[in-house]
């Protein structure tokens, strides 16, 4: 059950992005800003992987090639126990103003929610990576766990129209039926990130359950594009070959990703944010679907419904880079899966649209931005 009743406009009131230095996040601003609508961006920038790329990003979103000399940057008074100095900074992009920040602070998140009549928002901030959290549990629980529950607060508090929040694909364990329904069981998932992520599903269900307040669970197909992370398949493929470095290649390739563009990601969240979930006046406790509910909350699938191969992917990349990869075969690695398959039916029947830009076509875009931002 959903409705149009939240356009997102120009002159409206702004849009909170979390993660707005991060890969997705930075797309999702940029939309937004080319539609005319303000964003006020939300991120530590933390070191989970090379921050230069997550700084490069925020210069794009300010305006600027001098940040020293075009960005204005004031501290931020917090009392919270992190150590974390919160700054806000505004260049000459009108549109876009960034607040450097944990979201474990939790005054700092409630002054900007008092500061701002949010009726959006697009919290996609999270701890991410599936290998990461077998040897750094801990980030997953401040940001993944206690950093979604303080937004989840400030939401309630400040009367929310619609929170769409990041979810993943990870959340199926090793679910072999596909393609993977939001109909299906998730209650198995086989990575600590998998599990935060389902919970951060129970959480906002429990708020939209006891307050009424409407939220979308998105859960992301293997994304990759311009700016991407570092630490994805993509990147890490793409530059060792371009350097001539060999690359891991995990079950021998017979692994199946649902890789999923990044334009096709941020068209998706959008269209979605504009449709705030209704309760399902036919949702049945005795025989309950998880992907809705007697309360607005919803969960949805965004990928290309097209898994490929790993073997597949790699050969393609070697097509559009012209060169061939050395390769290192391993085992299958823990908390790794052996396929994502995404059904977007419910997407599409919401929205109008599903994810369909073709593999070749995403890793050409990819490759001409890395090398011109890597210089290769």
């Amino acid at each position: 059950m959903s409705a149009a009743t939240l356009p997102i406009r120009p002159g409206g009131p702004p849009v909170l992005v979390t993660g707005a230095a991060g890969f997705i996040g930075y797309h999702m601003t940029i939309k937004l800003n080319q539609l005319g609508v303000s964003v006020i961006g939300f991120d530590n920038v933390n070191d989970y992987y090379e921050q230069k790329l997550k700084e490069d990003r925020l210069d794009k979103l300010f305006g600027t090639e001098n940040r020293l000399h075009d960005v204005t940057t004031t501290p931020i008074s917090s009392t919270s126990t992190s150590s974390f100095a919160a700054t806000k900074s505004q260049g000459p992009n009108q549109l876009f103003t960034f607040i450097r920040a944990e979201l474990e602070q939790l005054d700092v998140l409630q002054a900007l929610f008092e500061e701002h009549t949010f009726e959006l928002v697009i919290h996609l901030a999270a701890q991410a990576g599936v290998r990461y959290s077998l040897t750094n549990p801990l980030s997953y629980i401040r940001s993944n766990l206690v950093g979604f529950e303080h937004i989840l607060e400030c939401c309630r508090h400040h009367h929310v129209k619609h929170l769409t929040y990041a979810s993943s694909s990870s959340v199926y364990g090793g679910n072999m039926k596909t393609p993977f329904s939001e109909q299906d069981n998730v209650d198995h998932p086989v990575s600590l990130y998998a599990a935060t992520k389902k919970s951060n599903e129970l959480m906002a269900h429990a708020y939209a359950h006891l307050f009424n307040m409407p939220c979308t669970g998105l859960r992301f197909f293997t994304v990759y594009g311009p700016y991407g992370r570092p630490d994805m398949a993509t990147a890490i493929f793409a530059g060792n070959i371009l350097r001539d470095k060999p690359i891991d290649v995990f079950n021998d390739g017979k692994m199946q990703r649902d890789f999923t563009y990044v334009d096709d990601i941020v068209e998706g969240i959008y269209r979605i944010a504009e449709r705030p979930p209704q309760p399902n006046p036919l949702w049945d406790a005795t025989n309950p679907d998880p992907s809705v509910s007697s309360a607005p909350y919803r969960v949805l699938n965004i990928g290309n419904s097209d898994p490929v191969e790993l073997g597949v992917f790699i050969s393609t990349l070697e097509r559009v880079l012209g060169k061939e990869a050395v390769k290192n075969m391993k085992p299958m690695q823990p908390g790794d899966v052996l396929v994502t398959s995404a059904d977007t039916s419910m997407l599409e029947s919401i929205t109008g649209f599903a994810p369909s830009t073709p593999l070749e076509r995403g890793l050409e875009s990819y490759v001409a931005w890395y090398r011109s931002y890597y210089g290769l």
